[in-house]
């Protein structure tokens, strides 16, 4: 795990900080606070904790205290002990008006915590939490929540319920009018159909076998995602099905993001192949192809009721798409494409909103050059989509500094089209050709393990740094194939059904067919 800079130092500063402790706390029980105020003070903790007080139910108040080491000034609070503890440190602020807040904080954590997070509460409703993810490069993140204010006055909390050793920093506090949330918790459900077809059973928590999309939907899901290919080997993701499909889903209440590949296959950063039928059509034909093929899905779609929210125009384009003819090695020819595609959309309904999606969420040089081209051809867009899988793409520090750069710099919403995280390392069928893609210790985030827990605090901690997004740009989280489980025929490669499927162990549904734990978790989390 990454060397805090505060480790080294601390063994110097504890022996001359702990006869200091008594003097920087002020310990109080719950409700023996401090005096009250209506204004958020020493956000920063520049004045040791004066105006915060401490209660810990173990008896080891000297387990919170300000010490060097700041995000912005010189100080920061410290949650921590050599032995188990439980700590809170809190502020209580009466002589507000009625009406939302936020609560703003930078925040580092070692992760391993029984529980690590801020809190608002007594503020007249519901108690709202955030949890500190682990940050195992030593960075700071900004991290916030929300609560409606009813009876003038609110607690601000600081929590830790921690084992031996286990930190948290916390700094650069605020508490002002404003409110937070994602509008997007979504799936992408296009294996959904196919698994069904060939005996995929999806059930509830309880055990109750039911629609997987349903299930979904009653857990919270309110986003439904979809792939299109052209002319597919196994007959799955085209329009008919696509069609098929967004009926189920609008029926469920739900909003749907189609997500055209251009490719009668998986397209992404490393693969980008035009459709069989397009394969000996110069430029200007494939441009009237993807107006074409995008116009007469999004038709369909709308003639039928089922209008498209959000729409893609090409899947992972880090490098272009329909190679090579639109690679990015020719931008002029890359964003006519684009445009191709966006002016189909557009024709078929102005209030379906345009996403460019990229891979690699973390790595804001791609995404300024890429995004700076796009904007110097002319490509009109709504939505930058990204996708994050934290054991691929970085850091959440990466994934923070990117989301707030481009945000600002385009303007633009940003939305986390694709992540997914294991619930377990095995496979369920050893018969199963395709090795998961994600099994073995050495894969995974540190601070998240390989069950239900990580799972979960993975989704939660990830939607918090959308959230967190300034500006109410962060639009939200879609989860890529929660209901691909092992079912056979189901695998990756639509021509050969014995190919197998490596993402059973990433999926919100677990190997007794139940919707997982982490599913609720999420879904349930503001």
């Amino acid at each position: 795990m990454y060397a805090l800079p505060r480790r080294t130092p601390l063994t110097l500063l504890r022996a001359a900080a702990v006869p200091l402790i008594g003097a920087l706390l002020i310990t109080a029980l719950p409700g023996q606070m401090a005096q009250a105020a209506s204004t958020l003070t020493n956000t920063g903790f520049e004045s040791g904790t004066s105006g915060w007080s401490t209660y810990s139910a173990t008896g080891q108040d000297a387990a919170a205290y300000a010490e060097a080491g700041g995000h912005s000034g010189s100080s920061r609070l410290t949650h921590w002990s050599a032995s188990a503890y439980k700590v809170e440190t809190l502020q209580y602020l009466s002589g507000l008006a009625n009406g939302t807040y936020t609560l703003s904080a930078r925040v580092r954590s070692s992760g391993g915590q029984n529980a690590a997070y801020l809190a608002l509460r007594n503020c007249g409703s519901p108690e709202q939490r955030t949890d500190l993810p682990p940050t195992s490069d030593g960075k700071w993140l900004r991290i916030v929540t929300s609560v409606k204010v009813t009876g003038g006055q609110c607690t601000i909390s600081i929590n830790s319920d921690a084992r031996a050793g286990n930190w948290l920093n916390a700094d650069d506090l605020a508490f002002a009018p404003g409110a937070t949330g994602v509008p997007v918790k979504g799936v992408d459900v296009s294996t959904l159909k196919k698994s069904e077809d060939l005996g995929g059973v999806y059930r509830t928590t309880g055990g109750t076998a039911g629609d997987g999309l349903g299930i979904l939907r009653s857990a919270g899901a309110n986003y439904g995602r979809l792939k299109v290919w052209v002319d597919p080997a196994d007959g799955y993701n085209n329009k008919a099905r696509v069609l098929e499909m967004a009926k189920r889903i609008k029926g469920q209440g739900m909003k749907l993001l189609v997500d055209f590949h251009y490719s009668d296959i998986w397209a992404d950063p490393g693969a980008q192949s035009k459709p069989a039928a397009w394969a000996s059509h110069s430029y200007t034909q494939l441009k009237k192809d993807v107006y074409d093929h995008t116009h007469e899905v999004l038709g369909a779609l709308k003639a039928q009721g089922t209008t498209a929210d959000m729409v893609q125009i090409g899947n992972e384009i880090n490098t272009g798409m329909l190679w090579p003819e639109g690679s990015t090695t020719n931008w002029e020819q890359t964003a006519g494409l684009l445009k191709s595609g966006i002016s189909a959309a557009r024709a078929v309904s102005s209030t379906t909103r345009v996403a460019l999606h990229l891979a690699h969420g973390g790595d804001n040089s791609l995404y300024r050059w890429w995004f700076d081209n796009a904007i110097a051809q002319g490509v009109d867009f709504d939505v930058i989509a990204l996708s994050f899988y934290g054991y691929w793409h970085g850091q959440l520090s990466d994934l923070q500094a990117n989301l707030d750069d481009i945000s600002a710099r385009y303007g633009k919403q940003v939305l986390i089209a694709e992540t997914a995280y294991a619930f377990r390392l095995d496979s369920k069928d050893s018969k199963d050709s395709h090795e998961n893609i994600i099994d073995t210790t050495a894969e995974l985030l540190p601070g998240y393990p390989a069950n239900t827990t990580g799972q979960a605090a993975w989704l939660r901690d990830l939607t918090s740094i959308v959230e967190a997004v300034p500006n109410g740009r962060g639009l939200g989280v879609v989860y890529w194939e929660p209901t691909w489980t092992a079912v056979t025929g189901n695998g990756w490669d639509p021509a050969d059904p014995s190919s197998g499927n490596g993402w059973e162990n990433q999926a919100l549904f677990g190997y007794d067919d139940r919707l997982l734990p982490s599913a609720a978790s999420w879904f349930g989390h503001r």
